[in-house]
């Protein structure tokens, strides 16, 4: 078995990758060849945190996995990692266990890896600014995703905690992002000057405001995960020409926003335009250039299961990570 860390996986597997291979999942899951059960929740309400167990199987290749992450957001205060995960995946024609790997990286590029697969289907093409609302744990590979389909120019930041924007700046240019970064004090000034709008936050209540939302605008939420969760407000969801999901199970059950509205009556899931595998069928869906596209992801399994393959041969292909008999 393969044993593989982060930093193992950090140095040997980007995020072009992860969209190549992500593609390659879901047109695998249109051809019927994915088995995607639905996760089980367990929350733990007094500590404001979950454990996720998500298993799929890819029956074109013959592997099946199953990843544990734990949400634990007050960990932050104590110095630890507030998203942990690891991911098994196991030979369906002998039942083998080939590999497990640390999944927190693997989450957070997956998600940003589907942001950027949405971003290149629905944003314009000639976008060029992008916002950042939100500059936790899963905002980075966020912007990495989109900067891998958009030929960004200048990036503005905001968070709560200016801080912290500050300090993911700093990370930005460290990784080698040679972008105009901007970090503004209100969230409005993104709104008004951002071609893609990124959220990635653990809000409540809404973290924009819709009516400033200009046409053309594309958004990518990946940061409410829970029904009592609510990033963007009732006027986006209006007033956005397409909505596509990730998952439209998982939306139903998770995504706090569409919840909300759709228990309102202002809008209902019969009014998503689609789920993401369904744009797979022909390289760009923008209809209209002045179309304000939304893609809302809560994550699925076979989505983490597609990435994972693609380490793993990676692993195979360049040796790295520790191999242990169990």
């Amino acid at each position: 078995m393969y044993i593989l860390s982060e930093t193992d996986i950090m140095k040997h597997y980007q995020m072009k990758q992860a969209i190549h291979d992500l593609e390659i999942g879901l047109i695998a899951m249109n051809n019927g060849k994915i088995d995607n059960p639905h996760r089980t929740v367990i929350e733990f309400p007094e500590r404001h945190a979950s454990i996720l167990y998500m298993p799929s199987a890819d029956n074109a290749e013959n592997i099946a996995g199953m990843k544990t992450v734990s949400i634990f957001p007050e960990n932050a205060q104590v110095g630890k990692q507030t998203t942990q995960g690891v991911l098994l995946l196991t030979d369906t024609e002998n039942g083998e266990h080939v590999c497990l790997m640390n999944a927190s990286y693997l989450t957070r590029l997956r998600t940003g890896a589907l942001s950027g697969i949405a971003t290149k289907k629905l944003s314009r093409k000639d976008s060029k600014v992008l916002g950042v609302i939100g500059t936790g744990g899963m905002a980075f590979e966020q912007v990495l995703g989109v900067l891998a389909v958009r030929d960004i120019e200048k990036l503005i930041l905001f968070n709560r905690t200016i801080e912290k924007a500050h300090i993911f700046k700093e990370k930005l240019e460290h990784f080698g992002i040679k972008k105009d970064i901007e970090i503004v004090d209100n969230v409005d000034k993104v709104i008004h000057a951002a071609d893609i709008v990124n959220c990635a936050t653990r809000s409540e209540t809404p973290v924009f405001d819709g009516k400033l939302l200009k046409p053309a605008t594309h958004i990518n939420g990946v940061g409410s995960y829970l029904p009592s969760m609510r990033e963007v407000d009732e006027v986006t969801i209006q007033k956005a020409d397409k909505i596509v999901v990730d998952d439209l199970h998982g939306a139903k059950e998770e995504a706090g926003e569409f919840i909300h509205a759709d228990k309102k009556g202002i809008w209902s899931f019969a009014d998503v335009y689609g789920e993401l595998r369904d744009l797979m069928t022909k390289p760009f869906y923008r209809e209209a250039e002045d179309e304000i596209t939304f893609f809302k992801s809560v994550g699925a399994s076979y989505f983490d299961l597609a990435v994972a393959e693609g380490i793993y041969r990676e692993a195979k292909k360049q040796d790295f990570g520790v191999k242990v008999e169990i």
